[in-house]
């Protein structure tokens, strides 16, 4: 039996995963982790279509999504955008 290589973008296939995959991300995770998150959904819609989106390179979106990087915020803030994402804020204790 052959196995394949798990890759979270094959499953990020509606608005709705996108959103639940983003907000576990957020809950659990740290930045690191939201950007390979972010990097994973611009994959599953294409680089080239963010690209276009955001103004920006994809050899510079792939840097800046990669894991490690440290992007600058208003780039984050670029690509949630392209990908359909925005950043809401509740009380914590809600």
């Amino acid at each position: 039996m052959e196995t394949t290589r798990f890759d979270i973008a094959d499953y990020l296939d509606s608005e709705e995963m996108i959103a639940e995959y983003l907000n576990t991300v957020l809950e659990d995770g740290d930045s690191s982790d939201l950007i390979v998150a972010i990097g994973h959904i611009a994959k599953s819609i294409g680089m080239t279509k963010i690209a276009e989106k955001t103004g920006m390179s994809r050899p510079s979106l792939y840097k800046a999504l990669s894991d490690g990087a440290k992007p600058q915020f208003g780039t984050i803030m670029k690509v949630l955008k392209a990908i359909g994402g925005q950043i809401k804020v509740k009380p914590m204790s809600a």
